[in-house]
């Protein structure tokens, strides 16, 4: 057995530490990166997906700024108020007069598209997060594996809501 000083053994240590340190520095940044997408898609989601007792209904497309459309909404089952005005997110829209299925958010004008296109859009933030967290995952981690699973869950997710849009 080779005898080795005190220096080399309490660097040897140190550097253990530093490589402990990435790991759960690291570790921490996909775990913060990860709740962010959840986070930020389920104050969609949660409208489009549980709809049970939420106004739902059909939205007509009648005008569209840089940002929003707005337009009539009518309720479905006639189940709810009939709303003159209300307005929804511009990327879920293609066009002036489409009519769109949606649930109204409560207390607000605002309305979110329901339906398999309507949920895929809503966990975009999430789709980007995965593949945000894949390239820490591959990088700092050094889980391939991983990474490519999380960043083809991710892609898949941000394509599936572009189809189906």
């Amino acid at each position: 057995m080779v005898k080795r000083s005190r220096s080399r053994r309490t660097a040897e240590g140190a550097f253990g530490l530093l490589l402990l340190g990435k790991v759960l520095l690291l570790s921490a940044l996909v775990l913060l990166i990860l709740t962010a997408g959840v986070w930020t898609s389920w104050k969609t989601a949660q409208h489009v997906m549980l709809t049970k007792g939420r106004e739902q209904g059909t939205m007509t497309v009648s005008a569209c700024g840089e940002t929003t459309c707005t337009g009539p909404f009518l309720p479905k089952d006639g189940q709810g108020t009939v709303r003159g005005k209300v307005t929804i997110d511009k990327s879920v829209t293609h066009r002036t007069g489409e009519q769109i299925p949606v649930a109204v958010e409560p207390g607000t004008s605002t309305v979110v598209r329901t339906g398999l296109a309507g949920v895929l859009h809503a966990w975009i933030p999430l789709g980007g997060a995965l593949v945000l967290a894949a390239l820490v995952l591959a990088g700092g981690l050094r889980l391939r594996r991983t990474a490519w699973g999380a960043g083809l869950a991710g892609g898949g997710l941000l394509v599936a809501a572009f189809l189906a849009l």
